[in-house]
């Protein structure tokens, strides 16, 4: 290039934009496998302060403040290819199999997970809504017009939790089939994991190895997972030094316990009805139990699925709602469902930034979706 042009381009920020016309040729020891030999260059900006993080160490907090900017590292442009990947390869395998898209309100006056977790919106002469914690309520009703659906979208969780595992707003994938039971749903759920897997395994292995990624795991995820019951879960966790009593719930750090113990995925299913939502059937031979199961990644990084059977008889179903104190008249319409022409049916919820982290070997969820909201975290 005659001088002037290699002048300007010394003068050049980082992030500046310019064209450039050169000859392309193959080289292995580039990164990419290709050089450019420039020709010409034209300068279509140069910013006139320096790039905020230019510099190849900052805190997460100033990454985050800048996260505008920071998608456009290798890094986090590796990370988002993936969940591109994730989303195109999980939505291509459930039509597929004949599940049919159906959207589901972002604002609802349902409460779907429990009271606790709401964010409150005021909505004109009705009162209040609320951000959606699911779309699997409406999920149901679609299931029985159409068989086989699936929801996709953002929901909102209003917990104060400050784990590596949570965020506020986070991507949910929600198949709903009519007439799969438990076993059917576990199956469905496997399949799915496994596909995304192998088709992101197949499409991102540059991206996957941009981020240093041990694929090893990741190659040996194929049906069938591991599966052990709640009752088992707990013992096990309790040999190996967890102070879990029987009867609560599963914390990170348990998930990560019994996570460790194997090599892909594992199913946990038949938790006490006590610590799951009112909509989940009751255990054929125990009634202080439910038909459902979480689907936890190995290495650690937990939950990726929360599914079960859902209730179908009728008086069951009102007398949970009744026991959870939720406002019967809101479930009216879902109460319908049972009244007209109910039938077994199944469904879950699939974290995408979940999954995301797990096949990227992320430390934090935040870095699996663009924006992340967490409880001290509404910019940019």
């Amino acid at each position: 290039v005659p001088e002037e042009t290699f002048l300007e381009a010394k003068g050049l920020w980082l992030e500046a934009s310019v064209e450039v016309t050169g000859i392309v040729r193959k080289d292995e020891r580039a990164p990419s496998g290709y050089e450019l030999t420039v020709t010409d260059l034209k300068v279509i900006h140069n910013p006139e302060h320096e790039y905020p993080i230019g510099k190849k160490e900052h805190g997460i907090d100033f990454l985050l403040d800048n996260r505008h900017l920071w998608l456009r590292s290798q890094r986090q442009r590796a990370i988002m290819k993936v969940r591109d990947q994730v989303i195109w390869a999980a939505r291509e395998y459930l039509h597929s199999e004949g599940f049919l898209l159906t959207d589901s309100p972002i604002l609802t006056g349902s409460i779907g997970e429990g009271a606790s977790g709401l964010f409150e919106v005021p909505y004109f002469d009705e009162g209040k809504a609320y951000l959606a914690q699911t779309g699997q309520l409406y999920a149901e009703a679609t299931a029985a017009a159409f068989g086989k659906v699936y929801t996709f979208g953002p929901t909102f969780r209003a917990e104060k939790s400050k784990t590596r595992r949570h965020l506020t707003e986070f991507w949910m994938l929600e198949p709903e089939v009519a007439f799969y039971d438990h076993e059917d749903n576990m199956r469905l759920q496997e399949n799915l994991v496994s596909a995304i897997v192998k088709n992101v395994l197949e499409h991102c292995g540059r991206e996957l190895k941009d981020l240093e990624r041990d694929t090893s795991v990741l190659e040996r995820v194929e049906p069938p997972f591991y599966r052990i019951t709640y009752d088992d879960a707990v013992k096990m966790l309790q040999s190996l030094g967890s102070s879990i009593e029987y009867g609560t719930d599963f914390g990170g750090d348990d998930e990560t316990i019994l996570t460790r113990q194997f090599d892909k995925p594992v199913f946990v299913e038949c938790y006490p009805k006590k610590v799951k939502a009112f909509y989940m059937k009751q255990h054929p031979e125990r009634d202080d139990l439910v038909l459902c199961d979480d689907l936890l990644a190995p290495e650690g990084y937990g939950e990726i699925i929360g599914g079960s059977q859902r209730e179908d008889d009728l008086n069951l179903l009102l007398s949970r709602i009744r026991e959870e104190g939720l406002p019967e008249e809101s479930y009216d319409w879902y109460l319908d469902l049972r009244r007209y022409g109910t039938f077994i049916h199944s469904g879950f919820g699939l974290g995408i930034e979940r999954l995301v982290s797990w096949i990227c070997g992320l430390h934090h969820i935040r870095e699996a979706i663009p924006f992340p909201r967490t409880i001290y975290r509404l910019n940019p």
